[in-house]
């Protein structure tokens, strides 16, 4: 029988000790306890699909050097630039609205620091999202936003995640959002790349969302082909507040995201839409949990895949519905497109309830593109190519028009229109 693999003591090594000293200390304590963390298999319920794409090479251990980037960051109004996992300030363009603090984790005072340090990780199972336990122990810089009861950010917040494929190594940015009673943001989270050499993107962010506030999150992972990506966001609400989260991603050699939402306060709500497509051999693998603690909660969540060539998409939705919260109401729905004999997409949707008034409702479809709908196109003088491509957008297009940014919203509908033509002129 042959020994559990560990993770190596390279991968437990910062790069460097510019944070101030509590988060010193957590970041210490974090690789203490993973000492020997045993990697996930296949026989790891979680990592079933994934674990076998998970590459974590000594190479991959070094931290990716902090500098300027060449790419030129587009996206307009206010904006957060990491480079290889730290926070580059020339590029950042922050809000000056009452209310909003936006801090570096390096900038805060000892004080300020310790007061996060107790609050970091308290949104995630940490069972469940092992590689984020790494991300606790190795973050270099990270980004706290504070929002005020009743503040509110009126344009979207851009947090660009840029890393540099020059060399092999990884970046750990981290997030972490305090949305006070009443207040309102968007965060919107791009994930992009450069050069061609292996790294491992692995990423937090946590939202603590208090009484009536509305928060809004896009991430978007436009990463290349030779990123490894593993995210994970977490989020905790209290009465009446209203969460929305929308991610669209590509496939690439390894895509994660756990997305974790906890709904603590009587009358809070979530919504949670996620586009996925991959192609070649590429991988993307999506779990969401959402815990209904309290009653009078009500969550609505659709994810689509659509797989090409011998790609692999993976979603588990979990739904579950705790002894006191009666009167919840949750609806999960899972859409799949297979584009080709040779892609795979294998989808788990999950409801544990222990209340007995409850609305609850699931569902799961995996299906190829209607023959009668594209013979009806091309017979109109549509190319057959050009009409696959018109179908398999129809399919998604309800969940990317729900995007409320309207430039990310264009972004990804640019991206996925050249993913799909590639796809099927090569097909």
């Amino acid at each position: 029988m042959k020994p559990a693999l560990t993770l190596s003591s390279a991968f437990l090594q910062p790069a460097s000790d510019t944070l101030p000293q509590p988060l010193l200390e957590l970041r210490q304590q974090r690789g203490t306890a993973l000492v020997d963390m045993p990697l996930p298999t296949r026989k790891t319920e979680n990592w079933k699909y994934s674990s076998k794409h998970l590459k974590l090479s000594d190479e991959l251990a070094v931290s990716l050097p902090a500098g300027q980037a060449e790419t030129t960051i587009a996206e307009s109004g206010y904006r957060v630039v990491f480079r290889n996992g730290v926070i580059d300030p020339g590029a950042s363009r922050l809000p000056a609205t009452d209310g909003v603090k936006i801090q570096r984790f390096a900038e805060l005072s000892d004080e300020q620091a310790a007061a996060l340090a107790e609050r970091l990780d308290n949104t995630l199972d940490p069972d469940a999202t092992q590689m984020a336990r790494l991300n606790s122990a190795r973050f270099e810089d990270g980004l706290f936003i504070t929002l005020d009861p009743e503040a509110v950010l009126a344009e979207p917040l851009f947090v660009i995640h840029e890393v540099t494929g020059t060399a092999s190594g990884s970046a750990f940015p981290r997030i972490y959002v305090d949305a006070g009673r009443h207040s309102q943001m968007t965060l919107v989270e791009e994930y992009l790349s450069s050069g061609d050499e292996p790294v491992m993107v692995d990423t937090v962010t946590e939202f603590m969302v208090a009484e009536g506030a509305q928060i809004t999150s896009i991430r978007l992972n436009a990463e290349y082909q030779n990123v490894q990506h593993i995210g994970a966001t977490g989020v905790r609400q209290q009465r009446n507040s209203r969460f929305e989260s929308h991610c669209v991603g590509f496939g690439g050699p390894l895509r994660r995201h756990d997305l974790q939402v906890r709904l603590e306060g009587e009358g809070a709500e979530c919504k949670l839409n996620g586009v996925v497509v991959t192609q070649d051999r590429q991988h993307y693998d999506n779990h969401t949990s959402i815990d209904h603690v309290a009653a009078h909660c009500n969550s609505e969540e659709n994810y689509r895949n659509i797989a090409a060539d011998s790609s692999h998409a993976v979603f588990n939705g979990r739904i579950h519905i705790h002894q006191d919260a009666q009167k919840s109401n949750a609806d999960m729905n899972n859409k799949n497109l297979l584009l080709s004999t040779g892609a795979e997409i294998d989808t788990k949707p999950e409801l544990e309830i222990y209340a007995d008034d409850v609305k609850c409702t699931h569902g799961a479809t995996i299906g190829q593109l209607d023959e009668e709908s594209l013979f009806y196109l091309v017979t109109r003088g549509i190319a057959r190519h050009e009409a696959k491509v018109l179908l398999t957008m129809a399919f998604i297009n309800e969940l990317v028009d729900q995007i409320p940014v309207e430039q990310v919203r264009d972004s990804a509908n640019e991206r996925l229109n050249r993913f799909f033509t590639k796809t099927f002129e090569e097909a």
